[in-house]
């Protein structure tokens, strides 16, 4: 029997279930386990909800770019929908933690005045230090600025699709050439998830013109995926510690998109109420990425729960506070957007 083909349109059509479940694999990554739990290596690929994040954002990016080419409009998007968020929960962590650090539990990123507006406004301790409390926030910030000219030229030369592989070599030299590495290595979280947002945006054109693969390539799918998978988990939990990072986010490239694709087809499947569950949790997934793991996590694991109950508490309150502090700023956000169209 012929197996239907694979729609790259679904890509789109589930992105927002798609959102979810990263946001949960996020979460359960962030959940604490011990390194001698048989779940630790598959617990660690949760990890790979930051780049399913990635590469939906850039495919998005590109639908948004075509649509309206306009560097102002662009931008004003993004400013609000990133930094309102990201400015109020900053406030919330980074005042507190620079005028009373004992009471509230953080380290004391913050170290003066000056370097508190730093963190609040662009979180510049991720540039210089490699702060890594909200990485995410400077680092989608940063895509989105040179994202336009990267659209741009693809556009006009498809040649430049090619990027990411330079992108990819660019990990190899930051890890292993030591002048590159002594000033820029500190940034590896970063510079190991630029190329599968790149791919995003360049799967995005053949997402908005509907193709498709051929049904049989299921097969090589799912064993990429395994492949990707397997290999992941054993480098998390037998050698965890013992190489570059970067090297399983190579891994991560694959099994994002696999990952990807094989839910779909899965999403095709569950029960309406299961995906509006998933697109709510997608619709929420910036606001609780601010919120789950500091203001929420970290006091639920002062109660040793184990790792499920953890986990399902955590997610449970933060979508109630993720619903509240995007609800709020729907209110404030909406009528600016209207204006703007």
């Amino acid at each position: 029997m012929k197996i239907k083909d694979i729609e790259l349109a679904n890509i789109s059509r589930y992105r927002g279930e798609l959102m979810g479940a990263a946001m949960l694999f996020v979460i359960l990554f962030h959940v604490s386990l011990p390194r001698e739990d048989a779940f630790f290596g598959l617990r660690r690929m949760g990890n790979i909800g930051v780049d399913i994040f990635l590469f939906l954002s850039g495919m998005g990016l590109w639908f948004s770019w075509t649509k309206k080419p306009s560097l102002r409009l662009f931008y004003l998007r993004r400013l609000l929908r990133i930094y309102p968020a990201w400015f109020i929960i900053a406030c919330l962590y980074y005042i507190p933690d620079y005028l009373c650090p004992n009471l509230v539990g953080h380290s004391g990123q913050s170290t003066s005045i000056i370097d508190l507006i730093g963190d609040i406004t662009i979180n510049w301790d991720f540039w210089l230090h490699d702060e890594l409390t909200f990485w995410y926030i400077p680092a989608i910030i940063f895509l989105y600025l040179v994202s336009p000219f990267y659209m741009n030229l693809i556009i006009k030369h498809p040649i430049y699709r090619w990027l990411p592989v330079m992108m990819i070599m660019w990990c190899i030299l930051v890890q292993y050439v030591t002048p590159i590495h002594n000033i820029l290595g500190h940034l590896e979280i970063f510079w190991s998830r630029i190329p599968i947002f790149f791919i995003g945006i360049n799967i995005a054109a053949a997402v908005k013109r509907k193709e498709t693969m051929d049904g049989a390539s299921i097969w090589m799918i799912w064993l990429m995926f395994i492949m990707a998978l397997a290999a992941s988990i054993f480098l998390e939990q037998e050698k965890h510690g013992q190489f570059p990072l970067f090297l399983e986010r190579m891994l991560y490239i694959p099994l994002t998109i696999t990952t990807i694709l094989l839910l779909n087809r899965v999403f095709r499947r569950t029960p309406k109420s299961i995906n509006k569950a998933f697109k709510f949790i997608g619709a929420l997934s910036l606001e609780a990425y601010l919120i789950h793991a500091h203001f929420v996590l970290d006091y639920v694991e002062k109660n040793n729960w184990s790792y499920w109950p953890t986990f399902i508490v955590t997610t449970a309150i933060t979508l109630i506070f993720a619903w509240l502090l995007h609800t709020l700023l729907e209110q404030i956000i909406t009528p600016i957007e209207k204006r703007i169209k």
